[in-house]
């Protein structure tokens, strides 16, 4: 696991600019550095050891050092692809099982990118004919960035490290934070950053001549096959089990995540690493070190956990926003750094359950309960208007009930977080910010492409190109690398995935339990207590903390800042504030997502204005 930057463009004292931008994203490789240097291309990298220790440094080059490419991530059938490019004459230089994506290149071009097993971002250089190639996996596991300003060509894993550059022009993103605001992560291709884009997942980008161009390699597509369910469990516990497996190469040590959940369960009751890792809360129904002590205990694991410490959690906050690049509000990404850093001490490396939800039907959003199946049997003419009037209408008891029931799932299923109705959002910020993306003209395109699919299938369709890639894998490498610790999801394998697209909608939920027939394939590991509980995601206590006095100060202070002022109709935030503050409305989720918009925005529109120019970043608490 590593980190790259870069640029393509005639810059002055290359060099002390590369340097000063791979100083950014130290955290992502501590271990070694390398770089490129030649004419108008800069590569650097940093690495953190996982895979050939000895000699698996980056760039790596081809034989005739026509090519030069870094790559962050791994490839799990590099052992077959290395000796396939063998036996067509490509000679490796290093150990690392990253090379195989040059010499894939050199030998079948882009279309490397659809033989590669695992997780990846890589760029590769073409010195003859001044090409760029870029790549990533085709979940979005590992992130890629980039965007062109006076006339440079900028790449990398983190958006941080473009910073030092002379030619960078900071400038905030307006349609960004629209659609932030109903999401709590930024949805859009271009980032918070104006100019600056991420690159979809399972998609190359090729620039030459100054000109980039996208192409997608990959989409999932499920086609349900009609299979005995006995047949079908089997052929998923077989897959998962060797896919974990094959996500525990690694020359250092390998631990796993441990939640009350069945994924993670799954993994590590499979993995069997010699320690697990858990974090909670000391509020009530806030922690699930208790269940995840307990099946530890089953397996014969260490189990270590720690109670975070609200204090803490709210000390290194800005912290965590500057290592996720941009405003990102689900809670769980303040845990998890926590648990990242506890991991830390003991491990490199880390298997985690990311990613079976979205695959095999586990989110709760995806089902309907029974008096909402009971409703869908009367006629489409009574509940649509009944739907779109409650659409209109301001939260209430009884309005999403009205609105899943009797509107198609297009028209109000946007992922797993709707933090602010799209009106309520344009009421709370100022005229400049109104005019971003829609949220139906951002997730259309991807209903479009399943228009002939379920619901079901719908719902998981558009959450693994929105929720997936932009929360749940986002937070995970950027929290995970804030502390240099990899993180491997083998749910998110491609061999897992082909198996998973061909689950019926009735195995992945069915009258009692959302995804079923994975439920089942665990349940072969697994306690049946541990196989049945129900998700509960990663919980943190953010409604209790801001009814607490020193936080509520400290949230205050924020929405009554200049900022505030500049973004939002600040009477109207202060009214959520104490609203929630003083019991009368539970507004926590709303709370949260300004608050992080705007502790991101002084990180790094003020606080980083204010370091010196070129060198080390501004740092705020205890970061690797």
């Amino acid at each position: 696991m590593c980190g790259f930057t870069g640029f393509i463009g005639e810059t002055a004292n290359t060099e002390a600019v590369l340097a000063n931008m791979m100083n950014r994203i130290i955290h992502r490789g501590p271990d070694s550095s390398g770089e490129f240097i030649e004419g108008e291309a800069a590569l650097g990298f940093r690495r953190l050891s996982i895979i050939g220790l000895e000699t698996g440094g980056q760039p790596f080059y081809s034989e005739n050092n026509n090519l030069v490419a870094m790559a962050n991530g791994e490839i799990y059938n590099f052992i077959e692809l290395r000796r396939e490019l063998k036996s067509k004459g490509h000679v490796f230089n290093t150990d690392s099982d990253c090379e195989v994506i040059l010499h894939g290149y050199e030998e079948y071009g882009e279309a490397i990118v659809s033989k590669l097993r695992g997780m990846f971002a890589f760029v590769i250089w073409d010195r003859n004919n001044k090409k760029l190639v870029a790549g990533r996996d085709m979940f979005g596991i590992k992130p890629l960035y980039y965007g062109k300003m006076n006339d440079t060509f900028f790449f990398g894993s983190e958006i941080k490290s473009f910073l030092p550059h002379p030619n960078f022009q900071k400038e905030f993103n307006q349609d960004a934070l629209l659609p932030y605001l109903s999401f709590q992560y930024s949805v859009l291709e271009e980032t918070f950053f104006k100019g600056i884009f991420k690159l979809p997942a399972a998609h190359y980008l090729v620039y030459e001549k100054g000109e980039a161009r996208l192409q997608k390699y990959w989409a999932p597509d499920f086609q349900p096959k009609n299979r005995k369910l006995e047949q079908l469990v089997n052929e998923i516990d077989d897959t998962i089990q060797e896919s974990i497996l094959s996500h525990r190469i690694s020359d250092v040590k390998v631990g796993s995540f441990l939640s009350s959940g069945v994924d993670s369960s799954y993994v590590a009751s499979v993995l069997k690493p010699d320690k697990t890792f858990t974090v909670g809360f000391s509020d009530q129904n806030f922690s699930e070190i208790d269940n995840a002590k307990m099946l530890s205990a089953e397996l014969e694991i260490q189990n270590k956990h720690a109670i975070l410490d609200p204090d803490a959690c709210f000390t290194q906050f800005e912290a965590i926003q500057y290592q996720m690049d941009e405003p990102h509000a689900d809670p769980s990404i303040v845990p998890l750094y926590f648990l990242a850093e506890l991991a830390k001490k003991d491990v490199t490396v880390i298997l985690s359950g990311e990613g079976a939800d979205e695959m095999f039907g586990g989110y709760e959003a995806y089902d309907m309960t029974s008096l909402m199946k009971k409703y869908r049997k009367l006629p489409g003419f009574v509940r649509t208007p009944a739907g779109r009037l409650a659409s209109k209408l301001p939260d209430m008891r009884g309005k999403q009930f009205l609105m899943h029931a009797g509107l198609p799932v297009e028209e109000w299923f946007i992922g797993q977080a709707n933090i602010f109705r799209e009106a309520e959002a344009k009421y709370l910020v100022k005229e400049p910010y109104r005019h971003g993306p829609s949220v139906r003209e951002i997730v259309a395109p991807y209903y479009e492409q399943v228009k002939d699919q379920d619901d079901l299938t719908k719902k998981q369709f558009l959450d693994m190109n929105l929720w997936l890639v932009g929360d749940i894998l986002l937070k995970a490498d950027k929290m995970s690398m804030a502390h240099s610790l990899e993180v491997r999801v083998p749910f998110l394998d491609k061999k897992v995935m082909a198996i998973a697209e061909q689950v019926p909608a009735k195995y992945r939920i069915n009258k009692t339990e959302t995804k079923h027939a994975m439920r089942l394939a665990a349940r072969k590991a697994l306690p049946e207590a541990s196989a049945a509980r129900k998700k509960i995601g990663f919980p943190v206590p953010i409604r209790n903390w801001i009814r607490e006095e020193r936080f509520y100060r400290q949230i205050k202070a924020y929405f009554t800042n200049a900022d505030a002022a500049s973004f939002f109709n600040v009477e109207e935030i202060l009214s959520l504030l104490n609203e929630h503050y003083e019991g009368k409305a539970n507004n926590g989720r709303k709370i949260w997502t300004i608050f992080t918009f705007l502790v991101w925005y002084n990180r790094y529109f003020h606080l980083e204005e204010q370091a010196v120019a070129y060198d080390e970043p501004v740092l705020v608490g205890a970061m690797n």
